[in-house]
């Protein structure tokens, strides 16, 4: 058996894990430091140390000339981040993790079937099937046992 096909899924199994993690670990963070949108900053502050730290041993940096020619839309990335930190930090107390990170990924996999089908930010174009519609659904049905 080949480990190329399967190390972005391990990939991407760590990052839902690490999910999981930070939304509880950013909402004490949160009441450590007594506000939401303080603790997103500090969050924001954390990554950004750790990645330029790792640019720093790697020696790399954006290419010459290559942020004139990115679209302005590409650097919404952050913003989206903050929405969701600050969002996840605020409700997380209120709704436990489970019912977080189920209405997040619900909210993911809605939006994401969309873009797909619409091929948005330069995505290969996937139709939308019964098949994953009715995964959708599933995932819906879960977040609403997760309230029960």
């Amino acid at each position: 058996m080949q480990l190329a096909p399967i190390l972005p899924i391990l990939a991407l199994l760590v990052a839902g894990s690490v999910l999981a993690m930070q939304g509880p670990i950013n909402a004490a963070l949160a009441r450590g430091l007594g506000d939401p949108v303080v603790a997103a900053c500090v969050n924001f502050l954390v990554g950004f140390l750790v990645l330029l730290f790792i640019n720093i041993l790697r020696g790399t940096g954006p290419q010459e000339g290559s942020l004139t020619l990115t679209p302005l839309w590409a650097f919404v990335g952050g913003a989206l981040g903050a929405c969701y930190i600050v969002s996840l930090v605020w409700a997380i107390p209120q709704t436990g993790a489970l019912t977080a990170a189920a209405a997040t990924i619900f909210a993911q996999l809605a939006v994401a079937l969309i873009l797909d089908r619409m091929g948005a930010f330069g995505l290969p174009v996937q139709e939308i099937t019964w098949p994953r519609v009715a995964g959708l659904a599933l995932v819906m049905a879960g977040l609403l046992l997760s309230r029960m």
